[in-house]
């Protein structure tokens, strides 16, 4: 009897001290609804924005500009969606969404993913943005990886996946659309979709 309630104890102190240094509260539905935002956005930019078969994109086109608002907007969708959920899960829990471990993460997202963002910037204003497809994989797999420490395990993983995708994207240019939709599209529908049913059951 003993014993039970000691490692009872010991799963207890395990539990808490792995919320006290990690972000619990990242919503799987949140990860659906941002592969379903670039999945639309995909398609919009695919019937309306993208060059025909033979022509290139040019930088200072009307195409060109609605293509990165657009990229823009599923940005901001996205992430608004993904605070919105998340404070509405921590509220259900009980716990704070603000904290020590929130600005960690938020950091650790961040950094890589700003350095990647003014990189592709740099190279867009140069006329060479054939690999910013494969850029925006990469340089997001590298920001989730280094934040997965602050946040679920899981996470890595996804990471993992994007920048698998993000080099064979550079591996085979002329693709990068569908790399992109893959990776930003279906790969966060796919874990979002596994979180959430882990969450449901847990």
């Amino acid at each position: 009897m003993e014993s039970k309630n000691y490692l009872d104890d010991l799963s207890e102190i395990k539990d808490l001290m792995s919320r006290s240094s990690r972000f619990l509260s990242l919503s799987g539905l949140s990860g659906i609804l941002a592969g379903l935002y670039a999945l639309i956005g995909a398609g919009i930019a695919y019937v309306y924005l993208l060059p025909a078969e033979g022509e290139s994109l040019r930088t200072h086109s009307t195409s060109f500009s609605l293509l990165v608002a657009l990229l823009l907007g599923i940005a901001f969708l996205s992430i608004v969606t993904a605070i919105g959920l998340s404070y509405r899960k921590a509220k259900k829990n009980g716990e704070n969404i603000w904290d020590a471990t929130t600005t960690r993460l938020l950091i650790n997202f961040a950094v890589p993913l700003l350095t990647g963002g003014i990189y592709i910037l740099i190279k867009i204003q140069s006329d060479h943005f054939g690999l910013t497809g494969a850029l925006m994989l990469i340089f997001y797999g590298l920001a989730l990886v280094n934040a997965s420490k602050y946040t679920l395990g899981q996470v890595r993983y996804l990471g993992y996946i994007e920048i698998v995708l993000g080099l064979f994207c550079a591996a085979f240019p002329g693709h990068g659309f569908w790399f992109w939709t893959l990776g930003f599209g279906v790969m966060h529908i796919l874990y979002g979709g596994l979180m959430y049913q882990k969450e449901r059951q847990g």
